[in-house]
């Protein structure tokens, strides 16, 4: 069965009768080449345990599943439990669970169904949980990659550079836990139904450790607050942030204490110039 033919993917719907719902962002892929693509690039082999979040009609799955020792898929909506069954029921190493992602445990899932392999996620994510999605399974620090299609603008600001427009507090969360790449753009057309924006994909490889040795509380407290009050400058942005904590004097002997000018604008900032800070407001607090 070709799962990616719309002929054969309406019949196949129908039959089951499944209608999108767009409340859950279902967006099923049309173009042959895009899961053969994701499933290429996410570097997966047969030593990898691969849960994939949002399967619907096992397109990208069957891909996954010639490559991968394992195939994890996670589907939330219970009307495509059937469909999935027709699909890729008879593949060995694919198991498919009605469940949410965001009410799951990722470390029970890849101890009781991982074991021996190196655990991966690879997956089309609806845009509409995108990024507690990505917090998630970032935070939790079991897998060693992440490779997921999202909307362009999210992977535009997930890779942008200090000082860009796209740069932000999203972006600096996952980079100081990943490595991160975009790979390719995915157009609307390779989709049904339709959607009104460009995809990108991008692959996550989880760093061996955070990007800088903080107080991360502090560190994401910091960065939250610059990105806040984005228009102001980091010292006002941060007496804000730091209201009844901190002083303005105490705030500025911190930004001299990290080499930066009382003028400077969060959005400029590095990482590691967010660690200086982070290291000089530690001091401040005692």
């Amino acid at each position: 069965m070709e799962l990616t033919d719309l002929k054969t993917v309406m019949q196949l719907l129908e039959r089951n009768g499944f209608h999108f719902s767009k409340a859950r962002g279902q967006n099923f892929l049309i173009a042959s080449w895009v899961p053969e693509r994701i499933a290429a690039e996410s570097g997966v082999d047969g030593r990898a345990g691969v849960l994939e979040i949002g399967p619907g009609v096992g397109c990208l799955t069957a891909e996954l599943a010639k490559r991968a020792g394992k195939v994890l898929a996670l589907e939330v909506d219970p009307r495509l439990m059937p469909v999935l069954d027709e699909t890729v029921g008879h593949l060995e190493n694919v198991t498919v669970l009605n469940a949410d992602v965001m009410k799951t445990d990722p470390g029970a899932l890849v101890e009781e169904h991982f074991h021996g392999l190196s655990p991966a996620v690879c997956a089309n994510l609806p845009y509409n949980i995108t990024s507690p999605v990505l917090t998630k399974l970032i935070e939790c620090g079991v897998f060693e990659t992440v490779t997921v299609m999202i909307q362009r603008e999210v992977a535009q600001r997930i890779c942008a550079d200090p000082g860009t427009a796209e740069y932000g507090a999203f972006g600096i969360f996952v980079n100081f836990y990943t490595e991160p790449r975009r790979l390719f753009d995915v157009p609307p057309c390779c989709f049904e139904p339709r959607p009104k924006v460009t995809s990108s994909v991008i692959h996550l490889k989880r760093r061996e450790a955070p990007a800088a040795d903080v107080d991360e509380a502090l560190f994401f407290k910091i960065v939250r607050a610059a990105f806040n009050q984005r228009r102001k400058t980091l010292y006002n942005a941060l007496a804000v942030g730091f209201a009844g904590e901190l002083d303005r004097d105490a705030l500025a002997a911190a930004l001299d204490g990290a080499g930066l000018s009382r003028s400077v604008r969060g959005e400029t900032l590095s990482i590691q110039d967010f660690a200086a800070l982070t290291r000089a407001i530690g001091g401040v607090l005692g």
